[in-house]
């Protein structure tokens, strides 16, 4: 198989595991408290990196920034996971899979760094996104929206901010991304400790299913998912990586519905076509922009979903000093939250 096609195959992979995550975090956070979900998640992510930097420990030495700024987006990548994972639990995967793809058009709009401001069509792709989320919160009928639907949206926002703070915190730093997403994983699993402590019975009576659950999340939603993608970006153009992990949303959508059995109404069937198309096309308008003479942005790569709560999700996808065109040298420079996320309870981000 050509390296193109097999790079196309990797990314959509990837997506389509992120896209999964939302289902199987709702089906481990009925199973299990939210805290033991995130805990067991982290810290099999936190086992699973460490013995990974110990592996290549010789070639990768750690630095004292690494710690510093993997320590702080540690703590606001657990806020995003708390708020996804709580929200997953009281909402269907694909609302959740949706609604958090609003981080695409919020994220641009925190990350204002001594760019031109932002073209007024991206505020209406943005618009497109609203009303499609009024569209899935309200489905079934004007009635107040569910829990898990304002937590998932507030999960969007403080995601954005995550992934604005990420371009700010990294930009211009030479930091070794899965040194970063260390740190972030040990730091979530120190602050999900305690909480989970009471859950520990739960946790050890837990049946074979739920474990896989949690496995599956930790180690396929967020570590081969974070390894795959930086593989995969090395070898294809940033636009062509954000397209396809764009799909994430979609697949969360289709999974909800084939394997979780979910239904969408006629209005949420068209908030789901609005929230894509929204997104794809604020996007489109944001890569144009910050590839425009004189544009200068923080954020040099394709901005993708939150990985509904996985734990490293792509948060940022940022190919540093090469914003677009074949990447093909070790300066790249990817912060996907701690690769704990992967969808809902899971990550990023």
């Amino acid at each position: 198989m050509p390296v193109a096609r097999r790079t196309d195959a990797v990314l959509l992979l990837v997506a389509l595991v992120w896209g999964s995550s939302y289902l199987s975090a709702k089906t481990a956070t009925g199973a299990l408290p939210v805290t033991a979900v995130l805990f067991v998640r982290y810290a099999i992510s936190a086992l699973a990196c460490c013995a990974l930097v110990a592996f290549r420990r010789r070639t990768h030495r750690w630095k004292r920034e690494e710690v510093r700024v993997g320590s702080l987006l540690g703590v606001t990548q657990a806020a995003v996971l708390v708020l996804e994972t709580y929200g997953v639990a009281h909402t269907s995967a694909a609302n959740a899979g949706l609604i958090i793809s609003l981080t695409i058009v919020l994220t641009p709009m925190l990350d204002r760094a001594g760019g031109r401001g932002l073209p007024w069509t991206f505020f209406l792709a943005a618009g497109l996104c609203v009303l499609a989320v009024g569209l899935l919160t309200s489905s079934t009928g004007l009635h107040t929206p569910r829990l898990g639907d304002v937590l998932m949206l507030a999960a969007a926002v403080v995601r954005a901010g995550h992934v604005a703070l990420v371009g700010r915190l990294t930009t211009g730093r030479s930091v070794d991304p899965l040194h970063l997403t260390t740190v972030q994983t040990v730091v979530g699993s120190a602050l999900f400790t305690a909480p989970a402590i009471a859950c520990l019975p739960e946790l050890a009576h837990s049946n074979a299913t739920t474990w896989g659950q949690l496995i599956y999340l930790a180690l396929f939603c967020s570590v081969f998912a974070f390894l795959a993608q930086t593989w995969a970006i090395l070898r294809t153009s940033a636009s062509r990586a954000s397209l396809l992990l764009g799909t994430e949303p979609i697949w969360a959508v289709a999974i909800g519905i084939t394997v979780g059995g979910e239904r969408l109404t006629l209005w949420a069937t068209l908030g789901a076509m609005l929230m894509i198309a929204g997104t794809y096309w604020g996007q489109a308008i944001e890569r144009a922009h910050r590839s425009a003479p004189g544009s200068v942005s923080r954020l040099g790569g394709p901005q993708l979903p939150g990985d509904a709560v996985g734990i490293g999700h792509r948060d940022e996808l940022r190919v540093a000093g090469v914003p677009h065109g074949r990447t093909g040298h070790s300066e790249v420079v990817q912060v996907p939250g701690p690769v704990v996320q992967g969808g809902p309870a899971g990550d990023g981000e």
